[in-house]
């Protein structure tokens, strides 16, 4: 059975897109649950890092689940629902208070490469493969989709990939700014999950806070004064001052969120 599959080791969560059969398409209920899951995430202060992978060795996700749209997308109401709830699922991968790693082995397509690129960071191996050819199907990505695929890679490059419709290697994903770093497919999760852990030994709250400001600073307007001061709320953390008294002290800290 298809499926979102959450695994919670230590400080690191893990989602696996499960459905090996369709190389990880992502079905309806999949999205719906990948929403939930990462809601739940968002309130577990045990968590600090979230890796997002597609089950078995061929594909991250090879985009949505086709057979499903002839009954499930048919009409105007089936789409608007189907594809809200795919923007939902979208947005709290976005808005998780933690920092979210894609380890991305194999074909990130479509729906796939719309959660790779909502991710924060996207680690991938040599022989990962990226595109959304969709107008060879005949219809176009939603906008509540597109969006963070705007924003990471620009206007040149989604119009590229949506209008020629052709699939990128992981060089070419990377020359253009959709991945984060390419590895041998041998090191891909040795090394998405080093990142997780680099990320999980800095200040939970922190994290967070960069995250946030990275945010409202992509909205292009100034900072008001309320704004500057709250950028300082680390002054009264306890991981604040654990912080500077590792660093003099030259131990290594024990961040407790807090």
């Amino acid at each position: 059975m298809a499926t979102v599959q959450l695994e919670k080791t230590g400080e690191i969560a893990t989602l696996t897109l499960n459905n090996p059969e369709k190389l990880n398409a992502i079905n309806l209920a999949m999205w719906q649950q990948l929403a939930e899951n990462m809601l739940e995430i968002a309130v577990d202060r045990s968590i600090r890092c979230v890796v997002i992978r597609g089950a078995g060795d061929e594909a991250f996700a090879a985009g949505g689940d086709l057979e499903e749209f002839v009954t499930g997308r048919a009409t105007l109401a089936q789409a608007l629902h189907y594809h809200g709830e795919v923007a939902r699922a979208l947005t709290a991968i976005a808005d998780c208070p933690h920092p979210t790693v894609a380890l991305i082995r194999g074909a990130c397509i479509g729906g796939g490469l719309e959660i790779a690129g909502s991710c924060d960071l996207r680690i991938c191996g040599e022989g990962a493969r990226f595109g959304a050819p969709i107008n060879k199907v005949g219809f176009s990505m939603y906008p509540g989709e597109m969006e963070a695929l705007l924003r990471l890679a620009g206007e040149a490059v989604l119009k590229e990939i949506l209008l020629e419709g052709r699939i990128l290697n992981a060089s070419e994903a990377y020359a253009k700014g959709l991945v984060t770093r390419v590895v041998p497919d041998a090191q891909l999760a040795d090394e998405a999950y080093a990142t997780a852990r680099r990320i999980a030994a800095g200040a939970p709250l922190v994290a967070g806070w960069h995250k946030q400001w990275i945010k409202r600073l992509l909205n292009d307007q100034p900072l008001s004064d309320e704004e500057k001061a709250a950028s300082f709320a680390f002054l009264d953390t306890e991981d604040y001052q654990e912080g500077l008294a590792a660093f003099l002290e030259k131990r290594k800290p024990v961040f407790k969120a807090r």
